[in-house]
């Protein structure tokens, strides 16, 4: 078997969608390096050796995750507290 396949070929013999795979690699759930790489012609592969790593030790998927992003609000929290009428509240 070949170590790089195109994402249309894994999705075959994985059993994951194409949107799926697509989706791992967007969230960084598979990163890049250990799990896909892109070609030199721009194009995404699968390192199907660094997937079945992910699969049997989870070590991809920890390598780079990030840390989920938290809301900031533009507004001091006393104001927000007395309830300001200059500005509306900020939808959270």
């Amino acid at each position: 078997m070949l170590k790089y396949v195109t994402i249309e070929k894994f999705s075959e013999i994985s059993g994951y969608s194409e949107a799926a795979i697509r989706t791992k690699r967007r969230d960084g759930v598979w990163p890049e390096g250990l799990v896909f790489i892109k070609a030199p012609d721009g194009r995404l592969l699968i390192d199907v050796e660094g997937y079945e790593q992910w699969v049997e030790k989870g070590e991809a998927s920890d390598q780079r995750r990030k840390a989920p992003l938290k809301s900031v609000s533009c507004i001091k929290a006393s104001a927000a507290a007395k309830g300001s009428r200059s500005s509306p509240m900020p939808l959270i």
